[in-house]
Parts: C-alpha cells; sequence; structure tokens
C-alpha cells in the first residue's frame, strides 16, 4: 500500500530541483576577463584595419595595397592567440587536478580556486577518515569501553544488539557498519529476528533518527528499535528532566574526545505497530560513542590554508562539543565556539552576517541551511568554496563560486551541481586545487602579457614602415605564421612553470582584480615597444647595407628571436632561466628554428614569404637585435633582484 500525498514540483525533490533553476550561473572572473579583452581588441583591430586601408590608398592612390596593409594590421591586432591559450591552459590544469584526486567538471573554475577565501568544508569524510568505530559505550549508568569481550552479556549486550537491530542490515553508512563490526566480534552467532525489518522510518528533519520495526520474535511481541541523536530519542522515552541533564554530561564528556554520540532505543509490544514512532512506548537503552580519526594530512593543509590567508569553515550534523573538539584538534579557530543550526535558523541575516566574522565552526547543521551560509558569504564579497554530498546540499553547491562534491560518498545530484569532485573526499585535495589554481593564474597572467606584448611589434612593423616611406616589411603570411604557429607555442612554455616561491604565503588576491588589467596592457606595451624599436631600427639599417628581401629576412629573424627571447625570460617565474623544465622551451625554440630554416633554404618557401638569406653580417646584427629588444625586461629584473638580494632595493611581497 503507498499513499501519495505530494508530485512533482510539490515533493522534495521536485523544491530541490525548483531551487537549483533558480540559482543563475555566474560567468567565473576568468570568462569576463577573456570576453572583455576579445571584444574590445577585436573592435580597435577593425577600427585601425578600415581606418589604415583608406589613409594608405588615399595618400598613394594604390587601393589594392591600401587594403592589403589594413588587413595585414588587422590580423596583427586580432588576438586569435588568446582561446588557444586559454583553452591548453585549462586543459593542462584540469589533468593536473586530475593527477590529484579532484576532477573539474567545468575548467574555467580552476582559476577562480586560485581566488578562494572561504572554504566551506564537511567533518565527516573530507576532515576525518570516515572510518567509525565504536569507542564507549553506556547502559544502565556504566560506562565500558567497546572490548568485545565485555560485551557478551548484560545490559551493554543488549544495547549493542539494539543498535545493530535500528541498523541497515546491509550497512553502507560508516557508523551502521561499525555497529555490525564490534557485534560480529562480540556475538556468539546470533541471528537477527528475520531477514528484513518490517518497516523502517527514516531521519526526518523534526526527527532526527531511525526506527526499525521487527516481525514478533518467540514470545509473540513486535521490537521496534530506535537509534540517532541523543536530544531526538530522549524526546522519544520520554526521559525526565534530571536524567537528560545527567546523560547529557556524559555526551559533553565524549564530545570532547571528538566522539560522535548516537542515542538508542527499544520497545516491545503486542499487536502491530503504529504508524507514528513518537506514539511509541519506548525504552532508553544507552549511549553508542563513535571514534572518526581525523586525517593525519588534515593539520598541514589547514596550516597551509591559513598561510595563504584563506578562512577555513567546518560545518558538520554533529553536536557541538564534537564539532569543536575535532576543529580544534585540526587547527581551525574555535576561539568564537559554534553556531548551531537552530541558532543560524533564529537569528537574521545581518547579525548571521556578523557573527560569521568570527564564527568557523558550525555544528547541527541541516544541509538547506548551507545556502543561507553561502548567500551570506558572498554578499559579504568572498569567493566561496564548498563541500558537500548529499542531495539536499545541491543548491548550495550551485550557488557557491567552486561547488566540490564528494566522489566516494556523494549522491549523483550533488556531483551533477557542483563544479569539482573529489575522488578521494579529502580536504587537503582543495587545498592543492588551490594550489594550483593561484598557479595558473600566475602563469597564464604572464602568458597573456607576452601575447600581447608580441602584437605591439607586429602591429607596429606592419604600419611603421608604410608611415615612414620605407618598404613593408610584414605581409600577411608572415603575421600568419607568427600568430598562429610561433606565439602560441612560445606561450605554452609559461604553462609548465611551476608555482612561485611564496605563492601560498600570500593573501587571495581580490575579487575585482582583473586577470589582464592596466597594469598588465602597460608591461605588455613596454615590452613590444623594445621589440619593435630594435627590429624597425635593424629595419631601417639593413636596407641601406643589403637588399630588400635579405634586409626583410633579417628583420623577420630578429622579431622572431626577440618574441622567443621575451618568452624565455616573461615565463622564468623561478628566475632560472635553465632549469630543467624548462626542457620544453629549448623543443620549442628547435621546431621554430627548423620552419625558419625550411623557410630560408626552400626557394618556394622564400619567394612565398618574400624573404632571402641574410648574408653573415645581417644575421648576426639581427641575432643582437632580437635579443636586445626581447631580453632588456629580463637583463631588468635579473638586475634587479640581485640588487634586492644584496640589500641594495627595498622587497616587495608578490
Amino acid at each position: 500500500m503507498v499513499r501519495v500525498t505530494r508530485t512533482g514540483a510539490r515533493s522534495a525533490l521536485g523544491q530541490i530541483g525548483a531551487s537549483l533553476a533558480a540559482i543563475a550561473s555566474e560567468p567565473t572572473p576568468l570568462q569576463r576577463t577573456a570576453g572583455k579583452i576579445v571584444g574590445l581588441l577585436g573592435v580597435f583591430a577593425l577600427a585601425f584595419c578600415v581606418l589604415v586601408a583608406v589613409a594608405y590608398g588615399t595618400a598613394t592612390d594604390d587601393w589594392v595595397a591600401g587594403a592589403l596593409a589594413g588587413i595585414t594590421l588587422a590580423i596583427s591586432l586580432i588576438p586569435e592567440e588568446f582561446p588557444m591559450v586559454l583553452a591548453v591552459f585549462l586543459a593542462f590544469g584540469a589533468w593536473r587536478l586530475a593527477t590529484r584526486q579532484v576532477l573539474a567538471r567545468r575548467s574555467a573554475v580552476i582559476e577562480t580556486l586560485g581566488a578562494a577565501t572561504f572554504l566551506c568544508v564537511d567533518k565527516t569524510g573530507t576532515l576525518t577518515e570516515n572510518r567509525m568505530r565504536v569507542a564507549h559505550l553506556l547502559a544502565d549508568g556504566e560506562e565500558v569501553e567497546a572490548e568485545p569481550q565485555r560485551l557478551r552479556e548484560g545490559p551493554h549486550a543488549e544495547l549493542l544488539s539494539c543498535a545493530r537491530l535500528a541498523s541497515a542490515v546491509r550497512p553502507v553508512d560508516p557508523m551502521d557498519k561499525a555497529v555490525h563490526a564490534l557485534w560480529r566480534s562480540a556475538s556468539s552467532g546470533a541471528e537477527l529476528p528475520a531477514p528484513e525489518p518490517e518497516r523502517s522510518w527514516p531521519l526526518r528533519s523534526d526527527f532526527m533518527a531511525v526506527v526499525q520495526l521487527w516481525r514478533p520474535t518467540g514470545d509473540g511481541r513486535w521490537l521496534a528499535a530506535a537509534k540517532g541523536a541523543p536530544e531526538a530519542i530522549f524526546r522519544l522515552c520520554r526521559l525526565p528532566a534530571d536524567e537528560v541533564e545527567r546523560l547529557h554530561a556524559v555526551i559533553h564528556a565524549w564530545a570532547g574526545q571528538g566522539l560522535r554520540v548516537l542515542g538508542v532505543a527499544s520497545a516491545r509490544g503486542e499487536g502491530a505497530a503504529c504508524d507514528e514512532p513518537l506514539a511509541g512506548d519506548f525504552a532508553f537503552a544507552g549511549l553508542v560513542g563513535f571514534l572518526d580519526p581525523l586525517r593525519p594530512d588534515v593539520p598541514a593543509a589547514l596550516q597551509e590554508a591559513r598561510d595563504a590567508g584563506i578562512q577555513v569553515v567546518m560545518i558538520t550534523g554533529d553536536h557541538p562539543a564534537t564539532a569543536l573538539a575535532i576543529a580544534r584538534s585540526a587547527g581551525i579557530d574555535v576561539e568564537a565556539g559554534a553556531l548551531t543550526g537552530a541558532e543560524l535558523a533564529a537569528v537574521s541575516r545581518e547579525e548571521l552576517a556578523e557573527r560569521m566574522k568570527r564564527v568557523r565552526v558550525f555544528a547541527r547543521i541541516q544541509p538547506e541551511q548551507k545556502l543561507r551560509i553561502i548567500e551570506v558569504l558572498k554578499a559579504a564579497g568572498e569567493v566561496v568554496a564548498m563541500t558537500g554530498d548529499g542531495v539536499n546540499d545541491a543548491p548550495a553547491l550551485q550557488a557557491a563560486h567552486i561547488g566540490v562534491a564528494m566522489g566516494r560518498k556523494g549522491t549523483d545530484v550533488a556531483r551533477e551541481a557542483s563544479d569539482l569532485v573529489l575522488l578521494d573526499d579529502s580536504f587537503p585535495s582543495i587545498v592543492a586545487g588551490v594550489r594550483l589554481g593561484r598557479r595558473i593564474f600566475s602563469n597564464l597572467r604572464r602568458a597573456l602579457t607576452f601575447v600581447t606584448a608580441i602584437h605591439v611589434p607586429i602591429a607596429g612593423l606592419a604600419l611603421a614602415p608604410i608611415l615612414l616611406g620605407l618598404p613593408p616589411l610584414l605581409f600577411p603570411m608572415h603575421v600568419v605564421l607568427l600568430e598562429l604557429v610561433i606565439d602560441p607555442t612560445c606561450a605554452l612554455v609559461f604553462e609548465a612553470e611551476p608555482s612561485e616561491r611564496g605563492a601560498m604565503r600570500r593573501p587571495p588576491r581580490r575579487r575585482d582584480e582583473p586577470l589582464f588589467g592596466v597594469r598588465q596592457v602597460a608591461f605588455a606595451a613596454l615590452q613590444g615597444l623594445g621589440i619593435l624599436a630594435a627590429t624597425l631600427g635593424f629595419y631601417a639599417w639593413a636596407l641601406e647595407a643589403a637588399p630588400e628581401a635579405s634586409a626583410r629576412g633579417g628583420a623577420y629573424l630578429a622579431l622572431v628571436i626577440g618574441a622567443m627571447a621575451l618568452a624565455l625570460t616573461d615565463s622564468a617565474a623561478t628566475g632560472k632561466l635553465f632549469a630543467p623544465h624548462r626542457r620544453i622551451f629549448w623543443a620549442i625554440a628547435g621546431a621554430i628554428g627548423l620552419v625558419l630554416t625550411v623557410i630560408f633554404a626552400v626557394p618556394a618557401a622564400s619567394d612565398l614569404f618574400d624573404v632571402a638569406r641574410p648574408t653573415p653580417q645581417v644575421l648576426l646584427l639581427a641575432l643582437a637585435a632580437g635579443l636586445l629588444g626581447g631580453g632588456w625586461s629580463g637583463l631588468f629584473r635579473l638586475a634587479r633582484a640581485a640588487a634586492t638580494s644584496a640589500g641594495l632595493t627595498p622587497r616587495h611581497s608578490g
């Protein structure tokens, strides 16, 4: 017999679905920045294309050459490398995260990890090992340790048997598994009264306990067993106030040791059981304390998060004293105590925001209350990562900037709503993701600066010779080779760079800090102007000393060498130009050298690019111009670093 009370959107699952649909997915800072940069540069390139074509055609009355010059300039300005660089960085980032047991469902969120200011994490299975074992039992006023030889008979044996009857027959929950394991060790092989319980009442928001009803035993009476939060069991058994007070002292003592405490009760009766467990006549059987050890690598990971300026918040459904004990041993700030779910529901949004400036431990929290925590933190301007595993966690995971689902114990709904999935359910994996996110942001910023810097000499060399009355230096095929082969390939060396020293000892970047802002644009322009000046000056000299095709070939070599020198120096986050991990750069340099050799050695290719093999003198000066134009900023940084080490200039963090 089934009685249907709600369907569709009115059901509990339907309400969760409606909540998910109402939460709008926000674009990540990386997506917003990249879209803005590409849009602005695209409009800028098209405007210049028209301007140059009209100006050149009007001045020379050669509209074909004017159109060609305009197209060349437009190609040189449009940042077509950006999408490829972004895709490669995020793809490699997802792969690197996967090697750390973190699956990225949305690659764009990887960069957001580096800006996280709050990590809201579950206790069980994330900070702890989620390997429960029964540590203490209290029955008939006597507390004993969970040793099998002491649980073969008496009230503690009855307590353990009752806890087993209230657990799943085929356990999945770690506490149910712990009860079954201890019962098997302590029992003499007694079997359950029936293969399956006759009926079960699962946990409810208003009654945090599980009740299972078993068929009549040998004496013809039904047996009901219940286990759950001690408060719910006390209410079920209608215990007097003085007894509850005495038991609460035991609970606080156990919770102070980091134990999770469950109450157990049983009821026997004639005839069929009632439809409502609270109406039954239950007798209190005792308390069971479970120990879930802290993961050994959690304290170090928490210390690293604190050094990085990240606030870690623990959210759990456990007793406040248990939550505080685990938080204290892990290294989470417990000075402000724990905020319970009941207290959270009773305070206003403004008061909650004020308390959350200090409180880092939340206990007895319902899954749906996580969404309120997320909303308050986001309203305060924080970048929030939230972990969850249940169906009810899905709205909070969807609303967080970084939703992190548990891979081992998480539900499909939670995983679908999340951005990242922890394959090992481990907190250190989240911190490793933050470290990688900061590395990706830093390397990506340098890569985009490099790409932008290269556009300055390309655009300048496409336009300046025309304005100065010199023969054109760059044609469309030159620009295409640079922007579709050489520049993106050089940008790959940035991805392989390790994290900067001290990257996890700096506070998170500001939420409004752009990936590529005015400071980066100005620095890129300065670097690009260095290559432009060196190459253009060399080209003007070479036209006097060599034929036009030879001068163009030498200037093109100077431009390519300048780009490679800039990539080599800009990507050196560690300051070591020839570190072992930079073998990829030399492989790229060899490939580019092979391409250039083909261009200058094969007559058909030389004719296509309208270049000729430079003389030895032109070749040496082209090499010098390229190294000087592209490497001056690296030499400046090395000199500044040496001066800082010698104490001649002040140190600046970051």
